[in-house]
């Protein structure tokens, strides 16, 4: 199965490592304005192979997308010197309206996958880009809070001394500063995490709770303040939404994609627990949520819908 990713940036070039580490597809394809900085990302990935997984890895242009079952969309431009964030959402719009045309008249049986950040307004942007070429936004849907959910699992299990792949607890809404933690739904092994951390002996109080939250909020300022980017945790990040969509894996996961209504703000898109098919998005899951974090999500809501309505998506 081809897998084409439209920009050859850190993340981009990232998640087809991460793809070739595990052995998601058949083939991949590196996209990017910047022809030599793609195929030297394709050859230096080509040269792992012989050490991980047989994948045909390429870099092409968008002729060479046909074909794809996922198109990954990393692309997008920087943040200049005293540029507002509206400035620099609008200059990505701007690309994504020449980025998302090319992709639906190449390849329009894939499903799309936005990575570029804001990633919740950029999806929307997409979704209804798409829809001007027959795409439902239900084969549009953004990496959202999948990396946030991983870090506030990974947290928790590394509190708690257990490992997070036994730690179910999601993280919704913007995938920014108004990000909400749900506490109330978390559990450990199917227990309740306050039934958890009483059996296994582990403080979880306010303190530690705080510092938990601290570190899935303030994960991406720290990292890009030390080595000036995140790439690995969003790279495996969308490997793993790349396999469930592949594998038709049926697999719950904090994508954003548009909807209808969340907690009271109408169309809009954040991120939320949703079934994942080959298909795209099947359905919303549902997430009783306390009535404090319903309040959060709905704040959270109204930012990302703020941000959409200061767009021309006309």
């Amino acid at each position: 199965m081809k897998i084409s990713i439209i920009g050859s940036g850190f993340v981009g070039a990232t998640s087809a490592y991460a793809l070739v580490m595990r052995g998601v597809g058949r083939e991949i394809v590196l996209v990017d304005l910047d022809r030599t900085r793609a195929q030297a990302e394709a050859d230096d990935i080509l040269h792992a192979v012989p050490f991980a997984s047989p994948l045909l890895v390429s870099a092409g242009g968008y002729d060479d997308i046909a074909g794809s079952k996922v198109v990954v969309i990393s692309a997008g431009v920087g943040q200049k010197p005293g540029e507002t964030r509206l400035e620099l959402l609008e200059r990505n719009v701007a690309v994504f309206r020449d980025i998302i045309p090319q992709v639906c008249r190449r390849a329009p049986g894939a499903v799309l996958v936005v990575a570029t950040n804001p990633v919740d307004v950029l999806t929307h942007a997409a979704a209804h880009i798409a829809a001007e070429y027959g795409f439902p936004s239900s084969r549009v849907l953004g990496s959202g809070t999948t990396l946030d959910t991983a870090r506030f699992r990974a947290l928790l299990g590394q509190h708690l001394h257990v490992d997070p792949q036994h730690v179910h607890a999601y993280v919704v809404g913007e995938h920014g500063d108004s990000e909400v933690l749900t506490w109330s739904l978390a559990t450990v092994g199917g227990a309740p995490l306050e039934v958890f951390s009483r059996q296994a002996h582990v403080s979880l109080g306010k303190r530690e709770m705080e510092a938990i939250e601290q570190g899935v909020r303030n994960a991406a300022y720290r990292i890009i303040e030390g080595k000036g980017a995140t790439y690995y945790g969003i790279g495996s990040a969308l490997t793993r939404i790349i396999a469930v969509i592949l594998g038709d894996q049926r697999a719950i996961l904090t994508v954003c994609t548009p909807v209808d209504e969340v907690a009271g703000v109408r169309d809009v898109t954040v991120s939320l627990p949703f079934l994942l098919s080959g298909e795209g998005v099947l359905r919303r899951h549902p997430l009783p949520v306390s009535p404090g974090e319903e309040e959060q999500l709905r704040a959270s809501a109204r930012v990302v819908r703020t941000a959409i309505d200061q767009l021309d998506l006309k």
